[in-house]
C-alpha cells in the first residue's frame, strides 16, 4: 500500500514538473500566453487516460505554471480548474475508443480551456459576445493542435513503448 502512495505521489510530481518545463518552454518562445496558444505542456493532458495521478499532476503543474501568467491570479485559478475538469472528464472518457484509441479523451481539454480561458479572456476586455465567441475559438484551435495533433503521436508512442507498464512492474 506504501509503494503505492509513493508511486502515485512520484508520478502526479513528475507530471506537474514536466507540465511546468514545457509551458516555460513555450512561453520562451512566445507560444504560451498569445490569443491563440501553443502549449507544448498541453500534449501531456492525455496522461490521465493512463495514470489517475495525472489528474493532480496536471492541475498542480497548471497553477505553478501559471505563476508567470500576464493575467496572475485569475489565469492561475481558471487554468487550474480548467485542467482540472478536463482532467477529470479524460479519466472518466479513457475507455471509450475509436480504433483502439481513447480518441474522446482528447476532447475535454479544448472544451474546458476554450469556455473557462475564452471567458477569462472576455473577463478582462470589452465583455462583447463576439469576443468571448472570438477568444474560446482562438483557445480552442491551438488546444486542438496540441492535444489532437501532438496528442495522438504521443499517445500512440506511450502506448507503444509500454512505459506505464514497465512503471507497474517495478512497483509488483
Amino acid at each position: 500500500m506504501k509503494k503505492k502512495t509513493t508511486l502515485y505521489i512520484t508520478q502526479a510530481a513528475v507530471i506537474a514538473a514536466l507540465y511546468v518545463a514545457l509551458t516555460y518552454a513555450s512561453n520562451a518562445l512566445g507560444l504560451a500566453y498569445n490569443a491563440i496558444q501553443f502549449r507544448l505542456s498541453e500534449v501531456l493532458t492525455i496522461l490521465p487516460v493512463f495514470r489517475p495521478a495525472a489528474i493532480p499532476g496536471l492541475a498542480i503543474g497548471c497553477i505553478i505554471a501559471n505563476i508567470s501568467s500576464p493575467f496572475g491570479v485569475v489565469d492561475i485559478i481558471c487554468g487550474s480548474v480548467a485542467t482540472l475538469s478536463a482532467a477529470v472528464v479524460t479519466r472518466i472518457c479513457r475507455n471509450i475508443t475509436f480504433r483502439g484509441l481513447p480518441l474522446l479523451s482528447m476532447i475535454p481539454p479544448v472544451l474546458f480551456n476554450a469556455v473557462i480561458i475564452g471567458l477569462e479572456i472576455w473577463f478582462f476586455s470589452e465583455r462583447t459576445p463576439e469576443i468571448f465567441f472570438i477568444s474560446a475559438l482562438e483557445i480552442a484551435v491551438g488546444q486542438v493542435v496540441m492535444c489532437v495533433g501532438a496528442g495522438i503521436p504521443f499517445l500512440q508512442t506511450v502506448k507503444k513503448t509500454k512505459v506505464f507498464d514497465r512503471i507497474n512492474s517495478y512497483t509488483t
